[in-house]
């Protein structure tokens, strides 16, 4: 083998792990541990900067590659994949992708189990099962209707439990207001998503919270999902408490379509076009939350 065939073929697979791991979505798992071990600890250490690390992109490798392995043949019956929304990787490429899933991930998954406590090993352990389960053959959590939208919200809220629990095992209650509000917003949009979907997995055969209940009824039940999370963030009644008016912009997002037919569910991608950049105010929004809690405690 020629070494411009070789480089091309390396480059070729590294296309396929980068964009298979969605950099547009590394910090929606990065930033949620990162905010959640900083606040109980208050100090920036060895520990946060390795667990940010793997949040960042060996976790978000691990979890979109193995889905988009194992969704392969339903993807490519799918208009929007092949872009930011979801890759459609080369088959020959997929061996090499659930290798480097595991090999990025053990060296930062030991460190994590090394360094936390019993509590976070689990909320970890449990973290990366859902990252697993959510797709693997033989487990297919993704088709199981409602445990899909759940089995995503861990996903995303994992990370911060395991934040929350690293330093000392607990969880004050607002904490646990403040993560179950984020895992109703996570199930909300988790279930927004998979509106745009159900034409294309009926076609391919699969289940989901949106092909069982329909585009109309799934979009209703995310915006009570969306509501029911800026009810659980107003009950501390502290400054982080304004971040249920966070919730609006959601709810605005996904009013239009609450009697979408499922007929013209593609239509929702525009909201979920929207919805991809939203979190990225919103991010920085809960920052300067986070900066005035912080400061005024």
């Amino acid at each position: 083998m020629s070494s411009s065939t070789t480089s091309v073929s390396t480059g070729g697979v590294l296309r396929s792990l980068v964009s298979t791991s969605r950099p547009l979505s590394w910090v929606n798992t990065a930033y949620p541990f990162a905010v959640a071990l900083f606040l109980t600890t208050g100090r920036i250490d060895l520990p946060l900067v390795i667990g940010t690390l793997f949040f960042l992109i060996p976790y978000n490798l691990a979890m979109y590659g193995i889905n988009d392995v194992f969704d392969y043949e339903s993807d490519l019956l799918n208009p929007r994949k092949g872009g930011v929304e979801g890759a459609v990787v080369d088959r020959r490429h997929h061996r090499t992708i659930l290798v480097a899933c595991a090999v990025t991930c053990i060296p930062f998954l030991v460190y994590l189990y090394a360094v936390g406590t019993v509590a976070s090993a689990i909320a970890l352990t449990v973290t990366m099962f859902a990252v697993v389960a959510y797709s693997a053959k033989g487990l297919r959590f993704k088709e199981v209707p409602f445990l899909d939208s759940a089995t995503s919200a861990t996903h995303f809220v994992g990370p911060a439990v395991v934040g929350a629990l690293l330093a000392d095992g607990r969880l004050g209650a607002s904490t646990v207001l403040v993560l179950a509000a984020f895992f109703a917003w996570s199930m909300a949009s988790q279930a927004f998503g998979a509106v745009q979907d159900v034409i294309a997995d009926r076609a391919a055969g699969l289940g989901s919270i949106s092909t069982v209940l329909g585009a109309k009824a799934t979009v209703r039940v995310a915006l009570g999902l969306y509501a029911l999370a800026a009810i659980l963030l107003l009950v501390p009644w502290e400054l982080f408490s304004l971040g249920a008016l966070l919730m609006l912009p959601y709810l605005a997002n996904i009013w239009p379509f609450r009697s979408l037919r499922d007929e013209d569910a593609e239509r929702a991608n525009a909201g979920w076009r929207r919805f991809l950049w939203l979190n990225y105010v919103t991010g920085f929004l809960v920052t300067m939350l986070i900066i005035a809690q912080v400061q005024f405690g």
